[in-house]
């Protein structure tokens, strides 16, 4: 049997990306820039010669379209098994989607959490303080946000195993990756900016899931380098 691994990839740059605003659960597309990311990150995997039996994205638009052109770089649009999970989701901000980065992490996280300085915030304290702040109550509490996301990862994994193993190509979002890796290296990873189109390989063994690297940004150079020498033979 082959080992099982998740190529988990931030989507594409979108819109509220490029500006700076929180995203969670609402959704903006991918810009041009952010398209030809993914590009990149299509053809740097192809390049690399990964080779992949199922395809999984959340439900949000991001990354589907991330998906989409991901696979289609790849050749493998349609060839093999997709589906989305939504336990993948980015988190839920409620009523602090669509602010400034800026205000929630500097201005309102900061008052109700007591944490002055964001860079010891870890993912718990951030959850709770988003779902105690959040007025309109959509917001997740920790213990539930947490288990959405080893869930949804995990059943990825267990269904390619039990396929025989292999490789999956997996679009999620950047907090929910951040997530996973945080509570799979055991509160040693705290990766605030993992960036769009990066990888973050987990295997998954003797019923685990392991981390193996986080926001590699490898396969994007790769990819950007053969379009770049392919507009240079033009």
């Amino acid at each position: 049997m082959a080992k099982t691994r998740l190529y988990i990839a931030r989507h594409g740059k979108t819109m509220f990306n490029t500006i700076g605003r929180v995203q969670g659960w609402s959704d903006t597309p991918l810009t041009r820039a952010g398209e030809e990311g993914i590009r990149e990150l299509g053809l740097g995997l192809k390049e690399a010669g990964v080779e992949f039996k199922r395809a999984v994205s959340s439900d949000l638009g991001r990354t589907v379209q991330t998906i989409t052109i991901a696979q289609r770089e790849l050749g493998i649009l349609g060839k093999i098994p997709y589906y989305q999970d939504k336990r993948i989701r980015e988190w839920c901000f409620g009523s602090y989607e669509g602010m400034y980065d800026e205000e929630l992490f500097s201005g309102v996280l900061p008052r109700i959490t007591g944490v002055t300085d964001d860079e010891t915030f870890n993912f718990e304290q951030i959850a709770e303080g988003v779902y105690q702040a959040d007025s309109a109550g959509w917001a997740e509490p920790w213990d539930q946000l947490k288990e959405r996301i080893l869930s949804g990862f995990t059943a990825i994994a267990q269904e390619v195993d039990k396929a025989g193993g292999g490789n999956a190509l997996v679009v999620s979002h950047g907090m929910t990756i951040a997530t996973l890796a945080w509570l799979l290296s055991e509160g040693q990873r705290m990766d605030l900016e993992l960036e769009n189109g990066s990888v973050t390989l987990v295997s998954y063994e003797n019923g685990r899931l392991q981390l193996e690297t986080v926001g590699d940004l490898s396969y994007r150079m790769k990819g950007k380098e053969r379009l770049e020498n392919a507009s240079k033979t033009l």
